[in-house]
């Protein structure tokens, strides 16, 4: 890693990190469940793996009270949280033990008694310029320099948070540099087309989720048809002039659905071949994510890690969480969204998968002027996920601070990203939460 591109003190942090764990047999590792927790994770075990330390991964939905009770529980020694951490330093500070924690969300309170890497302590934007598989890769190559492989592994992190979208910058920058120079990654032409085996990603797509295709097997037959494109054919397989041609008719059906032409212009994004995984980093950030969504994060772990058994049932959950993800589109498509002043929203107590339908009625679906929410009244405490736009964050919009605020004005809590948070309450509470929610992205839109 080019000393020269990387914030001193983060670099000065990173070797505190290498140094403490240099200092155990046994490290504790808990990360979150999903493509970025799972990729950071992933990479975490592979670097102690390498350096001959035993270890354990935990993965958590949410860092909350009750998972700090389980890890106040704990006797190892050296703890690493990954994608997780921040939002508890003061708590963690206190355990007593050797903590380091490589996040990229927001930091609530500071703890001296934290080895603490994220992109905010260094004036840089954890939202958009650096995720918890960044953090990790940075520590992974602090630990040795032959952990340079695992930047494929970061990329799928990253693309799991779509911080490639825009392209890749800040802390996400040196990491694909190095990783082209090295061979790893290489970029492929943006496409609106997916990737992979064209009939069965067309029909399983949320990530366009284009009407009368998505869900239908007659549509994709159709969509493929109009482009003189094979049923059988792979994406890899398209001649630059098929690509062209598809993902035009895929953009022509997003504008007849009403999606804005920000949502076109960042599906059309730039991808990063891996060379190691026959994959690009969105294929990959979609499998690991998958295990995490059906519960067997572990296998994900062990996928991204390298094992090829759990490659290969990593990609068979994929299929089903993808299905699973896309019968809750299709009826929250036939149902539509229930509109506020000030924001849209839905229920997915039935359906689950409450975030990944945000994004997916956020970009295809809703009214691209008001951020998206969804509420997940199945257990005694609700969950809620929102989701917004680059556009709506440049009118002043903040989902981080609103879901907060509205959360704690009901007895939960909430929190995350400008463009993407959550958070919890009282089932019985929910109704009362959406409308101090609308209120506050009201004022925050100077409505």
């Amino acid at each position: 890693m080019d000393d020269g591109v990387l914030p001193p003190k983060l670099l000065t942090t990173l070797s505190q990190a290498a140094g403490i764990v240099g200092g155990h047999d046994f490290v504790q590792v808990y990360s979150h469940y999903d493509a970025d927790g799972i990729s950071a994770a992933a990479i975490t075990a592979k670097a102690l793996l390498r350096a001959g330390k035993a270890f354990r991964v935990t993965l958590l939905t949410s860092l909350n009270d009750q998972a700090m009770e389980a890890i106040r529980g704990d006797p190892s020694g050296c703890v690493i949280l990954t994608d997780l951490g921040a939002s508890y330093l003061e708590e963690l500070g206190s355990l007593g033990r050797d903590v380091i924690v490589l996040d990229h969300h927001p930091p609530e309170g500071e703890s001296a008694g934290v080895c603490h890497a994220n992109p905010h302590l260094y004036g840089i934007d954890g939202m958009t310029d650096g995720c918890g598989a960044t953090m990790a890769f940075l520590f992974a190559v602090t630990l040795s320099e032959g952990n340079w492989d695992l930047v494929q592994v970061a990329l799928a992190g990253i693309a799991g948070d779509k911080q490639h979208i825009n392209g890749l910058k800040g802390l996400n920058a040196p990491l694909y540099k190095g990783g082209l120079a090295k061979g790893y990654i290489k970029t492929l032409e943006g496409s609106m087309a997916p990737s992979g085996q064209l009939t069965s990603e067309l029909f399983l797509s949320t990530e366009p989720f284009l009407a009368g295709v998505s869900g239908s097997a007659e549509g994709v037959a159709a969509l493929l048809d109009s482009a003189g494109i094979g049923r059988e054919k792979y994406y890899r397989d398209l001649t630059a002039r098929e690509r062209r041609k598809l993902s035009s008719l895929i953009a022509l059906g997003l504008v007849e659905q009403g999606a804005s032409t920000q949502t076109m212009l960042e599906l059309s994004r730039t991808r990063y071949q891996l060379r190691d995984w026959d994959a690009d980093a969105e294929a990959l950030g979609s499998m690991l994510n998958g295990c995490g969504r059906l519960g067997l994060g572990g296998v994900g772990v062990s996928a991204g890690m390298g094992d090829a058994r759990c490659v290969s049932k990593a990609a068979e959950l994929e299929n089903a969480s993808k299905a699973q993800v896309l019968d809750g589109a299709l009826a929250l498509h036939g149902a539509g969204l229930n509109q506020m002043d000030n924001i849209q929203w839905f229920d997915s107590s039935e359906s689950g998968f409450t975030g990944m339908l945000c994004g997916v009625a956020m970009g295809y679906m809703g009214d691209p002027s008001k951020p998206t929410v969804g509420v997940n009244r199945s257990e005694e405490t609700a969950k809620v996920s929102s989701r917004a736009t680059f556009g709506l964050l440049d009118k002043g919009v903040d989902l981080s601070a609103a879901l907060r605020e509205a959360c704690a004005s009901v007895g939960g809590t909430g929190g995350g990203h400008r463009i993407a948070s959550g958070g919890s309450c009282p089932r019985g509470r929910c109704d009362e939460l959406l409308s101090n929610l609308d209120a506050i992205i009201g004022r925050q839109l100077g409505r």
